[in-house]
Parts: C-alpha cells; sequence; structure tokens
C-alpha cells in the first residue's frame, strides 16, 4: 500500500510522520475508505522505513500488520497491530530491532498491540487463542522478509481451514457472549459500533467464517454496512479526540455533522441499518455454519445406511409452492413468482406457523421475481398477512427475511419511514419497525380475547406508523391506516374502526393513569372517542400488545387494571348505562373509614406502611403479584398544605413515589355530618436502603404540617452535600390544562423528569398559587413522571380559563427554576 505525493515526506521521525498524519487527518475533501487507504499507506511507509534504517540488510525477519491495519482499515485514532516476524536465528538482533520499532510509536501516543514470535509460535498461539488467530487472518506484509510473511499466511490460512469445524463453533459463541455483553446495536441509544451485535466485531467473523470455505455470508450490501460503520467511527474519533467506539448521546450532533447527516436522529438510522444487514447475514450465516456442520456429523451414517449412496434431502409440503427443506422454508420446485404474487405472503406466512426460517436464497428469488400485489390486495393476500402476523414470536425472524431483501417496503410502502427508526425514550427497548412486529408478537396472544383477531393484528402493526412523520404520531397515523387498510382490501366500515384504533391507541392507557375516573366526563369522552363494545374490545387489547411491546417499564398488573377498571366503566356507558351527573367516588374501605375517624378523633395525621402485592387475578397467589412498591395510606384531616408536607417528607426519608392519589373523604353522619379527611393512597419505594418506621414517617408529617420542619432547608442541605451526577439533559418540564376533562375541577397534567423532591416541588407551588388539590393521579413510568391533578378555587368550583392558564404556567416556571 502506497500514500499519495502530498503527503510524502522524507523524515522517518516521529515528527514528520505526525506532521503528514495531522494534515491528512485535517483534510476535508478526503474522508471514509480513501482516507483510511491514505492513513493505512502513510502508515505502512513510515513504519517500513523505521525498519529499513534499523535493519537494512535484515534476513529472516519481518514486520507484519494484523487485525484492522492488516486490512488497511485505520481510523484517526486507532491502535496498530504488528507482529515482529523472524525465524529464531538471532534473538538479540530481534529484539534491538523490537525497541527501534515500538518506541517510536509510543512516544507518538498511539495506541501499540504487539507481539515478536516465530512462524510457530505465531501457528502455536493462534490454536490456543481464537482472537490471535482472528488478527493473522488479515496478516499483511509491511517490510523485511516477504516470504516469512507468505508462509506464515499460507499456514494461518491452512490451520483455519482444517480447524473450522472445531473453531466455528467457539467463534459462535464467543460472537453471542459479546451480544449479552453489549446488547443489539441496532436498538440500543448509544451503541458500541465495533463490540455490540451487529457492529464490526460481528462483521470481521463473517469474513473468518468466509475464509474458513465452509459457508458464507449473504453479500449483499454487506460491504456498504461495514464501511458506513467505519465511517461513523471516523467521525466518532475526530469529534472526540479519542479511541472510542461507543456511540454517546452527547456527541451523536458533532458526528452526524462531520458525515454530512441532518441530525443524531439520522445518524443513529443510518448505524441501524448497517447494523441490521450485518446481524442478518450473521444469523444466516451460523445457520448455514450449523447446518453444514450437521450434515458432516451424519453423512457417514447415512453413507453407511445406504451403501454409500448419495442421500436425497426430504422436502415436505408446507403451503402452495413451499416446502421445509434441511429447517428451512423454501420454495417448491413447481413454484413461480412471477406468475404468483400472492407467493411471498404465502411463503412468509408458512414459515412462521411451522417455526421455520425462511431461505434467503427463496427470499432473493421472489424479490427479484415476483409480481406486485394489485391495489386492493386480493382476499388471499390479506389472510397470509394476518396469518403471518399471528404467529407469534417466528414472525419476528421471517419478517425480517423478507426486510432483508426490501420486500416490506414494496408490499407497505409507508413502512419505508419507520425503518430503523430510532426513539429516544428510554422507556422503549425497540425501534420504531421493531416495536411495530413486537406489538403484533404480543397482540397473537390477545386473539381469543376478540371477535376480529384480524383487524387487533392489522392495528398492532400500524399504531406507530405515524411516527415517521411530523406532528402527532396517532393523527398521522390515522390518515396513513386509512390508506393502508383500503390498499389491504378491508371495506369501508373495517377502515373506520382500524382508524379509531390507530388514532386512540394511547387513549387507554393515558386516561386510565392520569384522570378521575370517578368523573363521569372522563368515561363519557373516551365513550364518544370509541364509539362501540367492539372497537373498545379491540382497542383494550391492542393497549396491552403495546405496553408489554414497549419494555417492561410500561406495563404492570396495577396497570393493567385501571385499564381494564376503565373499560369496564367505559363498556356500561356504551350498552346504555349511562352514570349520573355527579361523580360518585368508590366507597372507602373499612380500614380507610377507620382511619379517617381516627384522623377526625386525634385531629393530626394517622397512617399505615406495608408492604403489598399488585393486584392480580383472584387465581393468583401472593408470590405472582408484582411489586409495585409499598403501600401508604394516610388519612389527614382537611386543611392547606397536605400534598407538598407528605412529598417533603417522603423526599426526606428518600421514598420514591411510584404512584400516587388523594382524595377527600365524606365522613360518617355518625361520626360528623360536615367532616371531611384527606385520604392519601400512594405506593412509594426506598430510593435506598431500607424502609423508615411508620412512627417516624408519621412524627415528621406532624411537624411539617404544623411548620416546625423545614422541608425546602433540609432538601437542600442533602442536594448540597452531595456532588451532581453527569447524565444527559433531560427534557424540560411540561404543565399544561386538559380541556373538557372534568365538569367539577380544572385538571392540570405535569410531565417532567423524575428527580427526588419532585412531587413536594409540584405540591409547593400549587400551594402558592391558591388552587385546592381536590383529587390526584400521579404515576412513573421509567424516568418520567406524568402527573394529573384535579384542582378548584376556594370556593369548589373549577378554576377560570384565565386563572388555570396561569396556574400552569406558574407551575412550569416553579419546575424549571
Amino acid at each position: 500500500m502506497t500514500r499519495t505525493d502530498d503527503h510524502k515526506t522524507d523524515d522517518t521521525g516521529p515528527s514528520g510522520y505526525a506532521a503528514a498524519r495531522l494534515h491528512l487527518l485535517n483534510e476535508g475533501a478526503r474522508s471514509g475508505p480513501p482516507r483510511r487507504t491514505a492513513l493505512a499507506g502513510l502508515t505502512d511507509d513510515w513504519l517500513t522505513g523505521l525498519f529499513t534504517a534499523a535493519a537494512p540488510t535484515a534476513k529472516g525477519i519481518s514486520l507484519v500488520a494484523v487485525g484492522g491495519y492488516g486490512r488497511g482499515e485505520l481510523s484517526p485514532r486507532s491502535d496498530l497491530d504488528l507482529l515482529l516476524l523472524h525465524d529464531g536465528s538471532d534473538p538479540a538482533a530481534v529484539a534491538a530491532l523490537a525497541d527501534r520499532l515500538w518506541y517510536p510509536v509510543w512516544d507518538l501516543g498511539i495506541s501499540l498491540d504487539h507481539s515478536v514470535r516465530t512462524p510457530a509460535e505465531a501457528r502455536k498461539t493462534a490454536g490456543e487463542d481464537l482472537k490471535v488467530q482472528l488478527g493473522l487472518l488479515d496478516a499483511r506484509h509491511l517490510a523485511g522478509d516477504l516470504g516469512l510473511t507468505a508462509g506464515l499466511r499460507t499456514a494461518i490460512l491452512a490451520d483455519w481451514r482444517n480447524q473450522a469445524p472445531k473453531r466455528l463453533p467457539e467463534l459462535q459463541e464467543l460472537c453471542a457472549e459479546r451480544a449479552e455483553r453489549h446488547g443489539e446495536l441496532r436498538f440500543l441509544l448509544e451503541p458500541d459500533l465495533k463490540e455490540a451485535r451487529g457492529g464490526l466485531r460481528d462483521a470481521t467473523a463473517l469474513r473468518a467464517v468466509a475464509a474458513s470455505w465452509l459457508a458464507d455470508a449473504p453479500r449483499e450490501g454487506l460491504a456498504d454496512a461495514r464501511r458506513r460503520l467505519l465511517d461513523a467511527r471516523d467521525a466518532l474519533h475526530l469529534v472526540t479526540g479519542r479511541a472510542t467506539d461507543r456511540l454517546a448521546l452527547q456527541e451523536q450532533d458533532q458526528v452526524a455533522a462531520e458525515l454530512g447527516l441532518l441530525d443524531a436522529d439520522a445518524l443513529l438510522r443510518q448505524v441501524y441499518e448497517a447494523a441490521r444487514v450485518i446481524s442478518y447475514a450473521g444469523d444466516v450465516t451460523w445457520r448455514e455454519v450449523n447446518r453444514v456442520l450437521r450434515a458432516r456429523a451424519v453423512r457417514p451414517r447415512l453413507r453407511a445406511m445406504l451403501g454409500g449412496g448419495k442421500p436425497v434431502a426430504e422436502r415436505s409440503p408446507l403451503a402452495e409452492g413451499v416446502v421445509e427443506q434441511d429447517g428451512e422454508a423454501v420454495l417448491a420446485r413447481t413454484a413461480r413468482p412471477e406468475r404468483d404474487p400472492v407467493l411471498p405472503l404465502r411463503a412468509a406466512a408458512a414459515a412462521a406457523q411451522a417455526a421455520l426460517p425462511l431461505s434467503p436464497h427463496a427470499v432473493r428469488r421472489m424479490a427479484a421475481t415476483a409480481r406486485p400485489l394489485p391495489t386492493p390486495w386480493p382476499a388471499e393476500a390479506r389472510e397470509q398477512l394476518i396469518t403471518l402476523l399471528g404467529s407469534g414470536r417466528p414472525t419476528v425472524d421471517v419478517w425480517e427475511a423478507l426486510e432483508a431483501e426490501g420486500l416490506i417496503s414494496r408490499l407497505l410502502p409507508d413502512w419505508e419511514r419507520v425503518r430503523c427508526r430510532p426513539q429516544r425514550n428510554a422507556v422503549h427497548l425497540w425501534t420504531v419497525d421493531r416495536h411495530l412486529i413486537e406489538t403484533a408478537v404480543r397482540a397473537s396472544a390477545l386473539t381469543r380475547r376478540v371477535s376480529r383477531p384480524d383487524l387487533l393484528l392489522v392495528a398492532a402493526l400500524l399504531h406507530d406508523i405515524g411516527k415517521g412523520w411530523p406532528g402527532d404520531h396517532s393523527v398521522a397515523g390515522e390518515i396513513i391506516a386509512k390508506d393502508v387498510a383500503a390498499r389491504l382490501g378491508f371495506d369501508r366500515a373495517d377502515v373506520g374502526v382500524l382508524a379509531t384504533l390507530v388514532r386512540h391507541h394511547l387513549l387507554l392507557v393515558e386516561t386510565a393513569t392520569r384522570r378521575d375516573l370517578d368523573d363521569p366526563a372522563t368515561v363519557r369522552a373516551v365513550a364518544d372517542a370509541v364509539g362501540s363494545e367492539s372497537t373498545l374490545e379491540l382497542l383494550h387489547a391492542l393497549t396491552e400488545a403495546d405496553a408489554l411491546a414497549t419494555g417492561p417499564a410500561a406495563w404492570s398488573t396495577w396497570r393493567g387494571s385501571l385499564v381494564s377498571d376503565l373499560v369496564r366503566r367505559v363498556s356500561a356507558v356504551l350498552a346504555g348505562e349511562h352514570p349520573g351527573t355527579e361523580p360518585e367516588p368508590a366507597a372507602p374501605t373499612a380500614e380507610q373509614e377507620r382511619l379517617a375517624i381516627e384522623a377526625h378523633r386525634t385531629g393530626g395525621p394517622v397512617l399505615t406502611l406495608r408492604a403489598q402485592p399488585e393486584p392480580g387475578p383472584p387465581e393468583e397467589s401472593a408470590e405472582t403479584g408484582e411489586p409495585l412498591g409499598v403501600e401508604l395510606v394516610i388519612a389527614v384531616p382537611d386543611q392547606p398544605g397536605v400534598l407538598p408536607a407528605l412529598a417533603g417528607v417522603l423526599a426526606l426519608h428518600r421514598l420514591t413515589v411510584r404512584t400516587g392519589g388523594l382524595r377527600t373523604l365524606r365522613l360518617p353522619d355518625d361520626v360528623d355530618d360536615d367532616g371531611s379527611v384527606l385520604l392519601l393512597d400512594w405506593r412509594v419505594a426506598a430510593e435506598y436502603g431500607s424502609l423508615p418506621q411508620a412512627s417516624r414517617l408519621r412524627a415528621d408529617l406532624v411537624r411539617a404540617l404544623d411548620g416546625s420542619l423545614d422541608i425546602t432547608s433540609r432538601l437542600a442541605e442533602r442536594d448540597a452535600a452531595y456532588p451532581r451526577r453527569r447524565g444527559r439533559a433531560a427534557p424540560p418540564p411540561r404543565v399544561t390544562v386538559a380541556p373538557a376533562a372534568s365538569r367539577h375541577a380544572t385538571v392540570i397534567e405535569v410531565r417532567a423528569q423524575d428527580a427526588p423532591g419532585l412531587l413536594f416541588r409540584i405540591g409547593t407551588a400549587l400551594e402558592k398559587a391558591a388552587v385546592r388539590v381536590r383529587s390526584m393521579h400521579a404515576s412513573t413510568l421509567g424516568a418520567n413522571a406524568v402527573d394529573a391533578f384535579y384542582v378548584t378555587s376556594g370556593t369548589g368550583a373549577p378554576l377560570p380559563p384565565e386563572d388555570a392558564a396561569a396556574t400552569a404556567r406558574v407551575l412550569e416556571e416553579a419546575l424549571r427554576a
């Protein structure tokens, strides 16, 4: 490899190389593969000069580049992988030469991975260490005895091919362990471009498999995917000035700009697309490796049984034009994709139903020859799509096989906008496209709960399709869903239902967790939006599937019980059982009533603090309930300042509020016909350490209510005693007034980053605004707090619109401070 003349220097010392290297890296006209090639060539010339100056007549010794440097892929901050190869005839001369080579590299601060070995030692080390062997597969001669280097390369490749049946399973296990440690590159917000699954290490592993001659990776798009990851790593090195492979959030915009991309999302999408290609190639390659190894193990026995004849592969039919062979779904010999436009969907559905991978050769053939489906789709095509979506977990691999050859975007053009689209939300585990498939997988387990499973599965596939467009994704998705549903061949009524499901796929969970379900206006609003009991049934199942597919923080038995309660109430309205005009709160439990009476009698707070699993179905045992924290029930005579006092006390005791409810409880007539008590039913968890005693909580709450405990100062002192933790800047808080959410109160909704003392700050701000909190519904989802407060004026009436807006502004300013 030779560098260009414009970077040539007569100085083989570190200063000349450093200057030429700096000039090359700052040269804006050259980037990507040309810059990597030029940098490797520049480094080759420098090291060759060092070698020649130190050993001008050396025999039986050579300098060899291995690993990434051997492939000529030097990123700006890459380390140099070098092997000083010698025949063992003069160890002292070799040691002296090594010093003359390594020290100039170290003097420049360049990381160096070096070794000094004879060919026999190199082969022995490679046989013991798989990583060494992988590096030597890319060995490239730099200087010295060319024959020595060529001999080692020949021997290493021969060893690798001879030992492939043993070493390839070891390499596959190494890849799997690395994926377990570093995760899936295409779903991570801060991916490791090298180590994560689908990254550069996996691309190198695929090269090693190809070098074994045992199997080969799908080549379509693989080189381009690898190039894109290398380009991203180059830009990351230049932006950070460090040899890092992790694409941290705070550096993504700069890396995107270095690559000429619009923004960080465009960067992540490009990286994810590259990782998807490499991951899919890896899946196919390792499946082929295992198939070949199994065949090799079985073939001698078969030959003995068949008298030496060649065994015939069994082919069993799966569907029209689709058969099973060697553990894959392949096309039948009579299949004619060019005459059968439904074949891709039929083959995919058959493979998923049989839990078989879809042969990449079959997918490639169908992508190349199948005719497009007519519009609207024939009924068979629609049924095959629904069958595919309803196949559960196997749907994922089959869908990705279709995706790899562009068939999904051809079938559903709107898919292109959500493909590999990142979701910058810690609650979400997946990109938008994968989330949609995961939702369909989850929905497939709920099809027995609905009368129209086809609509449920298609709604699951389309519910976030609007995230590829600006604005509210539910609104955009409704429009797209209408178009897609009509194209799929659904009738007008079904198109309307699918559009409603997409438009309102967040309605149930948002209402159940943020609104007062005892308020008739809440239930009526949901009933009006849904329109029918059959649509409500579908929306209920879609809500659960969507949440389960989002991530573990998005769904729980408790959250499910709230949604089920809302669905029951809405169903009653849709069935004609209209609620009264005044809210009718649920009757207090015997314990709550006891606490309220005790609080009224003593004139102070009364509380209980105990662990309690989330409510589950009656048949569930206590062990299967999901602990959401500890239940804290407090009764306190109705008075100002209760919310900030309790929230502040909990913050002082390092208790995190998972959920919180507040309401006014009327006392029984035989106790006090005019008396009322505030009842707070919260779930809390210790930030760390053990839970405080209930008596300590009560004592501090009494002091907070009478003003003798200065919570603000105590929290400030504690915060000052601990250094601030660095992290990415959270989005600013947002406070809104929900229009027409209740006839009896003004609903103020707060969305903010969860933090110690957040609820205390909210309660304090509401107290200063001279509004009364009639009821409250607080929840924490991942790192986000979503709280709704039903507030009234001092007379108990909803706030006038201008006062409500002013209160929201004051609260938002307090949270931003």
